[in-house]
């Protein structure tokens, strides 16, 4: 009995650090602060790569999330957060938002869909609606970039898609074609905070992410 025993206390000692280090990951994500007046999130999630964070709050009435995502860059990058309405693991297609220096010492934030391998970054309509926002912040070096977004299909599963990379030339320059850069996709559920990895292998994504650049 006592090894049954043992193998027991062992068990339930590693279950108990495996709750308390995602109890203490998700306290160090809800304990974040943001510069914007009255902004609060019921979820967040921080996601795989790039250490970015995702925070939100779903409204099941309209269907409708309110959004920050929030990643480290410095001052002279750029990052970005979007849905693919069209297809899982990849950018092309995507409808992003995009955030970078703004030309009065703020932060500019561009609506654009993705539309090829060559993509225009014509600032523009998405291909989901955009009840309000989207506004930017700058501090502690990282953007946070706030929206509320009408979730496509009235489906809280979503394509979700998110990149960060230099300037050149004070234009949004191609992102590194390596690494955590080629992971950057994610699908997940805005009512239950589920998550699973993006679908596509590393050789489409880099094609499709090669000319992400002004």
């Amino acid at each position: 009995m006592a090894p049954r025993n043992h193998s027991a206390w062992l068990l339930s000692g590693a279950m108990l650090m495996l709750l308390s280090a995602a109890a203490a990951a998700a306290q160090g994500c809800a304990a974040a602060r943001f510069q914007a007046p009255a902004r609060s999130f019921q979820r967040c999630t921080a996601l795989p790569v790039l250490g970015a964070t995702l925070y939100w709050t779903y409204h099941p009435a309209n269907g409708t999330a309110d959004l920050a995502f929030r990643a480290p860059q410095g001052a002279g990058g750029w990052v970005a957060w979007g849905i693919n309405t069209d297809r899982p693991g990849s950018m092309v297609g995507s409808s992003v938002f995009v955030a970078s220096p703004g030309g009065d010492g703020g932060v500019a934030v561009l609506m654009t869909v993705l539309e090829s391998t060559s993509p225009s970054l014509a600032n523009g309509t998405l291909k989901f609606a955009v009840p309000a926002g989207p506004g930017a912040e700058y501090s502690g070096g990282a953007y946070t970039i706030y929206a509320t977004v009408a979730l496509p299909g009235n489906s809280t599963v979503q394509n979700t898609v998110w990149q960060a990379g230099p300037l050149s030339g004070g234009r949004i320059a191609a992102h590194p074609m390596a690494g955590p850069n080629l992971q950057s996709t994610m699908r997940m559920d805005f009512l239950s905070g589920g998550r699973s990895a993006g679908t596509s292998n590393s050789v489409v994504h880099r094609r499709n992410l090669r000319n992400f650049q002004g």
